[in-house]
């Protein structure tokens, strides 16, 4: 059989360097979504940690490394999660951060990822040209890249939600999980596979942005010249070669979902959850609601991987009345 490019004992491994703040997160059945879904659903909830993303699992792995090695500057492009999680994991460690992100993304994360002290800088482009920026920087200063789901740490940080999903196995049969540039989906497929093969892997990814799943279903690299998907944090155009070749080996499905179904699973997980989640955490939900006959009668985990909301855009996308500030 062939490998991916993860191996589980060094997954195993992770969990003694990333801080524990990040781990063991709550997995819950959550009985008050399963009427509207008609199945039963387990959440996986990465977002009760000081950056409300799982990508801190990852960065931490990444600056463990770093520190005390060679230059103590490392450079990201993000959407906003990568760079908040690198940020924190950076500043705990005496790291020197620069993150390169979009100007059009979402305002919350960039003002987390100054607060937590690394150095913003904005590029008039869509995040694929936010990686080209990152790059030139570490080329240019000689300092590390981070590159999300290539470099192996961020693809076995995630992989560690697995383990946790692991335990938890043979209560579930079907987990659901957003697809963007693919740690999360490799890193926690790769688990599966290899503890609880019984269990149906999915990836989820928006109609607007659906390059990677294009690749997955075509096996090569499909890109695509735009994305149009509320979901920021999964809106890819180049799917990395080697993350593909490693998604091929343990997804056993990839589904697109329309933006309607991402707002109406976000709506579902504030009123019967109570959960604020961004687009991209909602995906699980939006692939049941819009094929709830695949479903009916099976137990799915849905990973909640993201809460890191523009408070306005989440009222708009929810129907929730505005906030009134004073």
């Amino acid at each position: 059989m062939q490998q991916t490019r993860l191996d589980t004992a060094r997954i195993r491994a992770a969990r003694q360097v990333i801080d524990p703040i990040f781990l063991d997160t709550p997995l819950y059945r959550c009985e008050a979504l399963e009427p509207g879904l008609g199945c039963a659903v387990s959440v996986k909830l990465e977002t009760a940690n000081p950056v409300r993303s799982f990508k801190a699992r990852g960065t931490e792995l990444v600056a463990s490394q770093l520190a005390g090695h060679g230059p103590a500057a490392v450079v990201c492009a993000s959407a906003g999660n990568l760079g908040q999680a690198l940020a924190w994991s950076g500043r705990g460690r005496g790291l020197d951060v620069t993150v390169v992100a979009s100007r059009f993304a979402t305002v919350a994360k960039l003002d987390r990822i100054r607060a937590l002290g690394a150095r913003l800088e904005l590029v008039d482009g869509d995040h694929e040209l936010a990686r080209e920026r990152a790059a030139a920087i570490a080329r240019h200063d000689g300092i590390r890249l981070v590159e999300d789901s290539l470099d192996i740490e961020t693809c076995e940080g995630a992989a560690t939600i697995g383990l946790e999903l692991a335990d938890a196995a043979p209560a579930f049969d079907a987990v659901l999980i957003a697809l963007g540039g693919g740690a999360l989906a490799t890193g926690v497929g790769h688990v599966m596979k290899a503890l609880a093969p019984a269990v149906e892997v999915i990836c989820v990814q928006p109609l607007g942005a659906p390059a990677m799943t294009h690749s997955w279903r075509q096996r090569r690299v499909v890109t695509t010249d735009s994305t149009d998907t509320i979901a920021d944090g999964v809106a890819g155009r180049r799917p990395v070669p080697a993350v593909l070749d490693d998604l091929l080996l343990v997804a056993d499905d990839a589904v697109l979902v329309q933006e309607a179904s991402i707002t109406a699973a976000m709506r579902m997980l504030l009123h019967h959850a109570g959960l604020v989640v961004e687009p991209s955490a909602a995906l699980g939900i939006a692939a049941v609601l819009e094929d709830r006959d695949r479903f009916a009668g099976r137990h799915v985990v849905t990973i909640v991987c993201g809460s890191n909301v523009d408070v306005d855009a989440y009222h708009r996308w929810v129907g929730a009345a505005p906030v009134h500030r004073p």
